[in-house]
């Protein structure tokens, strides 16, 4: 049976839809860094994720190819995530979304190296004759968080990051999105066949200990 990073590290990636806190250790990821609505039709957004994709199913279909990746075992493809920032702004600003930053992300498995994610960009190329320069491997250590399961359109985020922030404050901690640690997503739900009142989203804000 194919491993599946959701089910395996349910505290990651299913939590409940009321606030807890998480210390979250270092991860791999294949990135894609870019500006704007990710919502616009054939934006840099939705490019990202095709590439992100392209990369993803590379890896996990070398099994069947000459290239052979130490450690390797089957597994789910993990669900697509994202880092979000706006520049002068603290936290987000739904309203607008054309002043996004985003880097967009697919977890790796750990027996994935460097060497072996340079190879799935040059299969990609190759086979799939696209440009794949704007993909890269990320580690990110996110540390101490907070986060919440969000049921419902991204547009409504906002009623469940109060709910976390508050959570936050009551436990003794205080937000610390940084240029470094961002507010994150994870993406549970295709939004392109789940009605928006359906979708699935782990939101996770960094946080520290509140000075007294």
């Amino acid at each position: 049976m194919a491993f599946d990073f959701k089910k395996e590290y349910k505290e990651l990636y299913m939590p409940k839809n009321k606030p807890s806190i998480v210390t979250v250790s270092s991860i791999n990821y294949i990135a894609v860094r870019g500006t704007g609505d990710p919502n616009q039709e054939d934006g840099e957004y939705k490019q990202a994720i095709g590439l992100l994709y392209g990369i993803a199913f590379t890896i996990k279909m070398s099994k069947k190819g000459d290239h052979r990746i130490e450690g390797y075992f089957d597994y789910v493809v993990p669900p697509l995530e994202g880092f979000w920032w706006q520049d002068g702004v603290d936290g987000i600003d739904y309203a607008h979304k054309e002043d996004f930053h985003w880097i967009s992300v697919i977890r790796l498995p750990d027996f994935v190296t460097e060497d072996d994610f340079r190879w799935a960009v040059k299969e990609a190329t190759k086979k799939k004759k696209q440009d794949f320069i704007k993909v890269e491997f990320l580690t990110v250590e996110e540390g101490l968080c907070v986060q919440c399961m969000h049921f419902g359109s991204y547009d409504d985020e906002p009623a469940t990051v109060a709910m976390m922030h508050e959570f936050m404050e009551q436990q003794g901690y205080e937000l610390d999105i940084t240029d470094k640690r961002l507010h994150h997503e994870i993406y549970l739900s295709d939004a392109r066949k789940v009605a928006p009142e359906k979708l699935k989203t782990v939101i996770r804000h960094p946080i520290k200990v509140k000075r007294s």
